[in-house]
């Protein structure tokens, strides 16, 4: 059975080697330091630790935050649960901190804490406008050792076979790329290099970054995948490459999509589409763009984007970013389709992603995966349960081959709609299964 999400209170008490209880004790002895008293007890704190629980008011967040020492103003910037230990927000652009924000990253994985929160909306706010204003400049590197241009050949190679095997596969290759970005690294902080070469250093710690977070995020680790798409935020903007920027940005919007928060995608995206100019990106960025209008119910702008995506991608001449290159019209027909599910029009969100699915090239597993858990969401709101459950049964079934918690997270969340219709076709067994998954 796989282990619950830890809350980011959770971590924190185990990076202060402090028990439910313990942190309960060192709340009252805040309280007392303050003249005040708290009845907090284990049993509150694991209150706080639900996943979605009512989270501590300003008081008891101001006595947790003596208890783990840390700086109120921090408290009141981030908001709960972003200001706790060991979800530290990512680095600033245009500090001259690139290979510090790319060790970093792998550092904040090492802790291995799977966490249904990414990074603070405030900060990667900041982060996406901090993107779309700075201009990129080269920090400057004194180190031992000259790094051969073959040998960047080799690693580049290596890592474009890699991040192109079958999606079924690279469930497979993380400790791999994991070896990969800590020599990369090791090289940007020991080697000397040519400009050219030390600009191809950057941009393949920047893929893997990136490449690494995607894993990450597919596993559930929302904050190490912010981490690694942050470091990958830096890579590509020291070497000026604002493709792969707006990229990455984008990859930080999803996953603010995924986690329900919207605002945050739709500021971030608006940076993105600032400073790209390639008619897939743009395309693709608006496309994310109306999925995040549609969860706040903005219909008339959610459509205002889908139309922007589907001129952008149709009108598209030149080869796109490697980053986007996948971006195609049956993702434009299901996101689409998604769109329409929030707004209401279970109808025409059929029509959309059936259409889609049937476009989708067969190599795209884990997107067939969660474009599939769309369809069965929609036949579901529609009544057609026996359908809908034998979708969501070939969508659970391919998710458990490729190996991705995100999309059987997904698709076990669709469960409970299909209790009250145990005797209809299919709906047992699909359960069943779920259950056993679970």
């Amino acid at each position: 059975m796989n282990a619950l999400p830890k809350h980011p209170l959770a971590i924190a008490r185990s990076l202060h080697g402090l028990s439910q209880s313990d942190l309960a004790e060192g709340i009252k002895q805040a309280a007392c330091r303050r003249d005040r008293r708290a009845g907090t007890t284990k049993q509150q704190v694991s209150v706080w630790e639900r996943p979605g629980g009512r989270p501590p008011d300003a008081w008891y967040q101001q006595l947790i935050a003596d208890v783990f020492k840390v700086d109120h103003d921090r408290v009141t910037a981030l908001g709960w649960p972003y200001w706790l230990p060991g979800h530290d927000a990512p680095v600033d652009l245009g500090t001259g901190e690139t290979v510090a924000a790319l060790r970093k990253a792998q550092r904040q994985a090492m802790l291995n804490r799977r966490t249904l929160f990414g990074l603070a909306p405030a900060a990667l706010t900041t982060l996406a406008q901090q993107w779309a204003t700075l201009d990129p400049a080269l920090a400057a590197s004194a180190a031992d050792g000259q790094v051969a241009p073959e040998f960047v050949t080799y690693l580049e190679s290596s890592v474009k076979r890699l991040a192109g095997m079958a999606t079924a596969d690279r469930q497979h290759s993380a400790q791999i790329l994991d070896s990969y970005y800590d020599t990369v690294i090791g090289l940007l902080e020991k080697c000397r290099s040519d400009r050219a070469t030390e600009e191809r250093l950057y941009t393949l710690a920047s893929s893997l970054a990136q490449t690494i977070g995607w894993h990450r995020f597919d596993h559930e680790h929302h904050t190490d995948a912010g981490h690694y798409w942050s470091a990958a935020l830096h890579a590509a903007h020291h070497v000026g490459d604002r493709d792969r920027g707006a990229g990455i940005l984008s990859d930080l919007a999803y996953q603010s999509i995924w986690l329900g928060q919207a605002g945050t995608a739709i500021d971030v995206l608006d940076h993105a589409l600032s400073r790209t100019q390639d008619a897939t990106a743009r395309s693709l960025l608006h496309l994310r763009k109306a999925r995040a209008l549609a969860m706040t119910g903005d219909a008339r702008a959610c459509r205002r984007d889908l139309d922007a995506a589907e001129h952008a991608l149709n009108t598209a001449t030149a080869a796109p970013p490697a980053w986007c290159s996948w971006m195609s019209p049956a993702d434009l027909a299901v996101d689409s389709g998604r769109c329409l599910i929030d707004l209401g029009e279970t109808g025409p969100a059929l029509h959309q992603i059936t259409q889609g699915v049937a476009l989708l090239p067969t190599a795209r597993d884990k997107t067939r995966a969660v474009f599939l858990a769309y369809e069965a969401e929609t036949l579901l709101r529609q009544g057609e349960i026996d359908h809908s459950a034998a979708t969501a049964h070939e969508a659970l079934i391919l998710a458990q081959r490729i190996g991705a918690s995100r999309c059987l997270r997904q698709i076990r969340d669709l469960a409970s709609g299909y209790e009250p219709h145990l005797k209809v076709q299919g709906v047992q067994q699909f359960l069943s299964t779920v259950w056993t998954a679970a």
